[in-house]
């Protein structure tokens, strides 16, 4: 059966994988996004579009939907820690004033897009939800005082709602991928380097407890992340908030994703050594147990050496479109 959903922040990377998914699936999806950080060209073709800020999503929101999907937040750590008050603002005053929204119209299922920055450094891997949080950003203390604020939703007003705690996301899903900027990621500066564009990968950290030396991460593709929130939807219950760890279970470390990027562009990348970055745990690796057993979800992508070709094809897309 065909539904009706609101994806804000559609026009980001996350968003608009998700918004093509929920095409594909059959629905209709309306794209709320003040283009900030996001891309109009992102946007996939058969979306409703509406440019604006998800403060004013009771000016759009209508008995019509059937749920919300919410992607609409600023997510670089760093800027966070130099401006904490406008992630403040936007991430958790916004989503304050889309609840309101979604209470006066009566829409009651939301399905968030929340992070693993909200546990910080975990004293032990693979991470479950019932880890301690401990945000070290405020980034992350912003995305886990949104989690909060659903649960009192779901306990006082019957919001069915389920939160989706992801660690690294990469890949690309045919025109949607990553190209933030600045980019902080490290599979798209790595694919940099191959392109010419930048000189060489910083590898922060040589001696950390783990087999090369370097720091390990758990990548999970876009794809497999956008159908977990299509799960999440059918998954969603009425008074309940669900917080679901995802990702792939297997860590791949600095010099992995490094060695992978140089077999599947057949670029050199050259490496400069440099010194650890504070707050950077050895590694982070995810526990998707409970998105197993409640979602009935499973990564169907977790080879890197995939990710990463899916991304350098996405890359030179991006370069072929803007040369023409």
């Amino acid at each position: 059966m065909s539904k009706k959903y609101l994806v804000t922040g559609g026009a980001g990377y996350v968003g608009s994988v998700v918004a093509a998914h929920l095409l594909q699936a059959g629905h209709k999806a309306t794209v709320l996004d003040d283009l900030s950080t996001g891309h109009r060209e992102g946007i996939p073709a058969g979306a409703h579009f509406i440019e604006g800020r998800i403060q004013d999503a009771a000016k759009w929101l209508d008995p019509s939907y059937d749920a919300v999907l919410h992607f609409a937040a600023f997510s670089q750590v760093g800027e966070s820690v130099a401006h904490p008050e406008k992630y403040w603002r936007n991430n958790v005053g916004g989503t304050m004033d889309l609840l309101a929204a979604m209470r006066d119209a009566g829409v009651r299922t939301l399905v968030f897009s929340s992070t693993a920055a909200t546990y910080g450094e975990p004293a032990s891997t693979p991470i479950t939800e019932s880890a301690e949080t401990a945000p070290t950003s405020p980034y992350g203390a912003s995305k886990l005082a949104v989690d909060h604020m659903i649960s009192g939703e779901a306990a006082a007003h019957g919001l069915a709602a389920v939160s989706l705690r992801y660690f690294n996301v990469a890949g690309a899903y045919g025109s949607c991928g990553e190209r933030h900027d600045p980019e902080s990621h490290l599979i798209p500066l790595v694919l940099q380097v191959a392109q010419g564009k930048r000189e060489a990968i910083s590898v922060y950290g040589e001696d950390y407890p783990t087999p090369d030396g370097t720091c390990v991460r758990d990548y999970i593709h876009v794809a497999d992340l956008a159908e977990a929130h299509l799960l999440a939807l059918d998954a969603a219950t009425a008074g309940e908030h669900l917080i679901c760890n995802l990702g792939n279970g297997n860590g791949f470390s600095v010099r992995e994703v490094i060695e992978t990027v140089r077999k599947v562009t057949g670029h050199p990348v050259p490496e400069v050594a440099a010194p650890r970055r504070g707050g950077d745990p050895a590694v982070l690796v995810a526990s998707a147990q409970t998105a197993v057993d409640r979602l009935g979800w499973r990564p169907a992508r977790a080879d890197l050496a995939g990710i990463v070709a899916d991304a350098w094809q996405f890359a030179q897309n991006l370069d072929r479109t803007k040369e023409s």
